[in-house]
């Protein structure tokens, strides 16, 4: 098990999951996760010569849980990752590995704070620029008018999706990771419509060789200690988040940064928007490296992690 610490940043404490010496690397999660989705990365980063460090994000396991939706805008969760960069690297800049939520999280730390982040990777979700309008706005138009159901629509009403979540956290993770993952057969699971819920429609998960019940067992012992309220607040802040990128109109992603996808990840293409997203990311972070990997869902790491190490090893060897 790695070393944890605790980084008090001036607004909520953020514990951090260390290994190694040596440049700092900050691994940051998604949606529904924890520090431990970074479990098969901490060893061999460190084992190339780097500090790995990953985080709880504020709301998550052992960090603060501030209560108000406002408190998880982006701004926020990019202050906290300069916090622990300058706490655990005071003398030099640090590198940022994200996934999911944790992708925008890193790539617009890197693109607001050059001068804290030396490079960035991104997990899943590709850098699509500082945006011309706000996610919810879109999501509504496609989705919503339309009478279909949207995840994040459902995740923005307080309360609703906390009582799910929270009815049998266990059961709300292997379901969620199991129905965008790389393994699950195909089907037609998320079209339903406006009103249904959350897991609605899932289908039962089944095990997989990536996530063992042991697994799961850590996942839901950190989601009965602390709810999900904090989690979801970060999908109840587009029009924040909007309202703050537009300073960095314009801006580019100028540091070297890596892209890594998968071809059965719905992020990884935007929700069908984007055929190429390395492509797409060229235009916004011109040193970018990208691959997206057959056969890999939603979970990247946690799916083909010996790929994954060796990919984000071989980057970081060469910064």
């Amino acid at each position: 098990m790695p070393e944890f610490r605790t980084i008090e940043t001036g607004e909520v404490p953020i514990r951090v999951a260390v290994e190694g010496t040596g440049p700092l690397v900050i691994f940051v999660h998604g949606f529904p996760e924890s520090w431990y989705s970074w479990r098969h990365q901490l060893a061999p980063v460190a084992a190339a010569g780097f500090t790995a460090a990953a985080i709880d994000v504020r709301g998550y396991g052992g960090s603060g849980k501030p209560h108000p939706a406002s408190a998880y805008a982006m701004e926020h969760l990019v202050a906290d990752n300069v916090a622990v960069a300058r706490a655990l690297s005071p003398d030099a800049p640090a590198i940022l590995v994200g996934h999911d939520w944790g992708a925008p999280i890193v790539w617009n730390s890197a693109l607001s704070r050059p001068d804290v982040f030396r490079a960035v990777a991104g997990l899943s979700v590709p850098f699509s620029g500082v945006p011309a309008r706000p996610f919810h706005e879109i999501f509504k138009e496609a989705f919503t008018d339309q009478g279909r159901f949207f995840y994040q629509a459902y995740f923005a009403d307080e309360g609703v999706a906390e009582a799910e979540a929270e009815a049998d956290p266990r059961d709300f993770v292997a379901r969620m990771m199991y129905s965008i993952s790389g393994d699950v057969p195909p089907g037609d699971y998320w079209t339903k419509p406006v009103g249904a819920t959350f897991l609605e429609g899932l289908p039962d998960p089944q095990p997989v060789p990536w996530l063992s019940a042991a697994d799961l067992d850590y996942y839901a012992r950190e989601f009965t200690t602390s709810g999900f309220r904090g989690p979801l607040n970060r999908y109840r802040n587009h029009q924040r988040d909007f309202d703050w990128a537009q300073t960095y109109a314009g801006q580019r992603i100028e540091q070297p940064s890596l892209f890594i996808g998968g071809t059965r990840d719905p992020a990884t293409t935007l929700f069908g928007a984007v055929s190429d997203p390395v492509g797409l990311m060229r235009h916004f972070a011109p040193k970018v490296e990208g691959h997206v990997l057959e056969g890999v869902g939603h979970w990247t790491q946690q799916e083909r992690p010996a790929e994954i190490n060796a990919l984000l090893v071989d980057w970081l060897g060469r910064l």
